[in-house]
């Protein structure tokens, strides 16, 4: 489908807001499609996007590839839109987090990147459905969600903002009172974070999901157990192995967190808000990604 056609169509969603400002993504494309075979069409993202202008944009244009231009927050919308179609998605990492995008082995760099857009190879992964939102990378309660509510209102982005506001929530953040109910068994304990993954590695780098596979029919859990500064620190700024003494790991298809008090939220890098209870199941086969 498309690879290799002629004269396949490319849309690229781009969206402006997404973290790299030095690049004029719209001229960038037009210039590398000049000579090429392919046609091509550009649709950037209004402030406050409905979907259903998205759709529509991609119903008009009648596209064989959609690429998505940004980090995975517009990753996540182009899939939303795109979900349960065989039309295959292309990533142009253009964003703060460009998770998806390390995760699949899509280069970081423009030229190769649109490269692997044209010509790559779609493939179907899954996706997990968590409280009705897609989450096509990570999401998770406790610290982290935690951690980007604080980043996000922080003016300066970059590590110093994120260990600002790191500290911040360490003094502030309470243990979380747990209940997973996964496979038949419940688990209660206390914890600083779950994270439901469907990739195995957060934006940084960090593989904080070693087992995960995007094609087969699981997804994992990953119970941060014990509160301690390093092991969190570990998990979002740097690639040093963790304590398994700490962190434990399930597979599952479908997965319900209750907690006692109302817990931090997010889903691929995007702050949800706060909430008592978290159901997660898989969606196999859910979105064709075009991968190098």
């Amino acid at each position: 489908m498309g690879a290799g056609n002629s004269s396949a169509k490319l849309l690229f969603i781009i969206n402006p807001g997404s973290g790299n400002q030095q690049i004029n993504y719209s001229e960038a494309i037009d210039l590398h499609f000049k000579a090429a075979s392919e046609k091509i069409e550009i649709f950037e993202l209004p402030k406050n996007c409905s979907l259903e202008k998205i759709k529509q944009a991609i119903d008009q244009s009648k596209a064989d590839r959609v690429i998505a231009v940004g980090g995975d927050g517009t990753l996540k919308l182009v899939a939303e839109c795109l979900e349960g179609t065989n039309i295959p998605i292309g990533i142009i990492p253009a964003g703060s987090a460009n998770g998806m995008a390390k995760e699949l082995g899509i280069p970081l760099e423009l030229e190769a990147a649109l490269q692997v857009a044209a010509k790559g190879q779609p493939k179907k992964i899954h996706a997990i459905k968590v409280n009705g939102e897609l989450c096509i990378h990570l999401a998770d309660i406790g610290f982290n969600a935690y951690i980007i509510r604080r980043f996000d209102n922080l003016p300066q982005r970059g590590m110093i903002g994120y260990a600002k506001a790191a500290w911040q929530a360490l003094w502030s953040h309470h243990k979380m009172e747990v209940e997973i109910e996964i496979k038949g068994q419940q688990i209660k304990t206390q914890a600083a974070m779950v994270v439901i993954a469907n990739a195995t590695s957060y934006g940084t780098g960090v593989k904080i999901n070693p087992e995960g596979d995007l094609t087969d029919d699981l997804f994992e859990v990953i119970l941060v157990k014990k509160y301690t500064v390093i092991e969190i620190l570990k998990v979002r700024f740097t690639e040093l192995p963790f304590n398994p003494e700490k962190i434990e790991l399930f597979h599952t298809k479908d997965l319900c967190i209750k907690t006692k008090h109302k817990v931090h939220f997010q889903v691929d890098g995007e702050y949800m808000g706060k909430v008592n209870r978290v159901d997660a199941t898989i969606l196999p086969a859910a979105i064709t990604i075009i991968t190098p």
